[in-house]
């Protein structure tokens, strides 16, 4: 007899891996429940299993996996033994999903209210003018800035925000009884992460949904957890109320991704002025351009970059944090000249990085190296590690066997086995990836590197490690380092100082202690102030 309380219960799952996948099951015997009117967190690492359930649960399970064992029951129904036709029946109606990348999920050619109404549409409910009605409260009830004019766009003419806004608008059209929401806020700067997950909590309450949260994010579970499962390698080895989990972890596992989380507390930091300048950026100005031209329609100016200047001190970290499209990225492509700033000087060894062009520009480039974002996209798949980390060497002249024994020492440094120099990047994890970009940056012996949001796609464990790493190798090698990111978080574990960029401007600038201690800008207070799981650890610090 089903719990009458649960609206849903999961049963000894167990779901298999094909052949030759690197253990036999992606969940092996899973058991928890969901109730009416709660938060529930799965909470894990990459591949620890989280979201096979979820995915199963939908009929969403990649080909060649499939569920072997158990039950999952919504209500007193088997959802593993339904129809396809069923699962179609049920899926938006009664469980509905908002996935991580809402980019990827919402259709590039179909307006707004289109892709709503397709809802609608596959169950065959509603008028197409009701359907288009309807379309604009969801938008509405979900707080997206002129309901109608957003139902008409295309989903590359949101933000990212309101690209979730409008998934979660999907997900509420049915009134659906389960929400499962997937990674749904990973890709969101702090801010906006901070509104999605207020939307998530304030819908959950008001409709009286069970919500099932997938995370890797303890900051997010301190925020809207009721009830917490961890996971690891496919099994959940601790399960409780948020409190007590998150306050007195009793699995070695989870006090480890606790412990990994970084805290929000920066130490006193030598000032700028007193250290040898390493680069000083004066006056640099990017602005985007686009429309217009001969197709007509109006021209749109962005201007990424407003007429910014800093100083970076030989051997100190120099975090550059802000929202989406503040400007810093830009910033970190402009001092590397993977883009030409329109105005302004970047300082380097007294030469001007923004004014060198050919020969003299590839020699002080040797420099100053990036490591990017996305370990899996900056790597070349069809290359082997040892040729990534040896071409940039071998282009500057370095014979090759020379540059081959010293990509083998550089995968050594950064903690990897010198055999990964002939294997290729699909064969190591998204960790590894990243200690492969560092290990490119690192092989052009550069004075300084721009790490441009370069831990944020990784787990929290994995995250701390490459922290770890980057201030290891910083002292070791003198660097000194550009950190961009979103993450206040992280920012306040690695940098010395923190510049803090807003819509193109630099709104404030300082030791990481001032800043997080006595934020002058408002709207640097309103990004600590939005950083997830802050005021539960500010009570449990005070």
């Amino acid at each position: 007899m089903t719990d009458t309380s649960s609206v849903l219960q999961i049963k000894g799952l167990q779901i298999a891996l094909p052949e030759g996948a690197d253990r036999p099951f992606a969940v092996d015997d899973v058991s928890y429940d969901l109730k009416a009117g709660e938060i529930l967190c799965i909470v894990g690492e990459s591949g620890s299993g989280k979201s096979m359930s979820a995915n199963a649960m939908m009929g969403l399970l990649p080909d060649l996996v499939r569920p072997t064992a158990g039950e999952i029951l919504f209500h007193d129904t088997d959802l593993l033994k339904l129809s396809e036709d069923a699962l179609r029946d049920l899926r938006g109606k009664k469980i509905a999903m908002i996935f991580q990348e809402p980019m990827s999920a919402l259709n590039p050619l179909m307006r707004v209210d289109d892709q709503i109404a397709e809802v609608f549409e596959a169950h065959d409910l509603l008028s197409p003018a009701e359907r288009r009605t309807r379309a604009i409260e969801l938008l509405t009830e979900v707080g997206i800035p002129d309901p109608e004019k957003a139902a008409r766009a295309y989903p590359f003419q949101l933000s990212g925000g309101q690209r979730q806004r409008v998934m979660i608008a999907m997900a509420l059209a049915l009134e659906p009884e389960i929400l499962i929401a997937d990674e749904p806020t990973t890709a969101l700067d702090v801010t906006t992460q901070a509104q999605i997950l207020k939307l998530i909590a304030d819908l959950q309450e008001r409709h009286g949904m069970a919500v099932m949260f997938i995370t890797h994010d303890f900051g997010v579970v301190a925020e809207i957890a009721d009830r917490v499962a961890v996971m690891q390698l496919g099994k959940i080895v601790e399960h409780g109320n948020a409190d007590e989990v998150l306050d007195h972890p009793q699995h070695d596992y989870t006090r480890k991704l606790i412990a990994a989380i970084p805290k929000l507390h920066a130490d006193d930091a030598e000032e700028a002025d007193t250290k040898k300048t390493a680069l000083e950026v004066i006056g640099l100005t990017k602005t985007y351009r686009s429309g217009g031209g001969l197709f007509g329609g109006p021209e749109r100016v962005v201007h990424a970059v407003n007429d910014i200047s800093f100083k970076l001190g030989v051997g100190e970290t120099l975090g550059v944090v802000g929202e989406s499209g503040s400007g810093k990225s830009s910033v970190g492509r402009c001092l590397v000249r993977l883009q030409d700033p329109d105005q302004g000087s970047v300082l380097l060894d007294g030469e001007d990085m923004a004014t060198l062009t050919g020969e003299k520009l590839r020699t002080v480039r040797k420099s100053i190296q990036m490591i990017f974002q996305d370990p899996f996209a900056s790597l070349n798949p069809r290359s082997k590690i040892g040729r990534i980390i040896a071409e940039g060497p071998i282009a500057h002249g370095v014979p090759a066997k020379q540059a081959y024994a010293k990509a083998a020492e550089l995968l050594d440094l950064v903690g990897l086995d010198p055999s990964a120099i002939d294997r290729y990047p699909h064969e190591f994890s998204g960790g590894q990836r990243q200690r492969i970009g560092i290990a490119r940056a690192l092989a052009l012996e550069p004075e300084i590197i721009i790490a441009d949001e370069a831990v944020s796609a990784l787990d929290v464990s994995i995250q701390a490690q490459v922290l770890d790493l980057l201030d290891d190798l910083k002292t070791r090698l003198n660097l000194s380092l550009v950190f961009i990111t979103h993450d206040l978080r992280v920012a306040a574990q690695i940098c010395d100082r923190i510049a803090v960029m807003q819509k193109g401007n630099l709104v404030e600038l300082g030791t990481a202690s001032d800043i997080f201690n006595n934020p002058k800008s408002d709207y640097t207070r309103s990004l600590i102030e939005a950083i997830p799981g802050r005021e539960k650890e500010l009570a449990a610090a005070g």
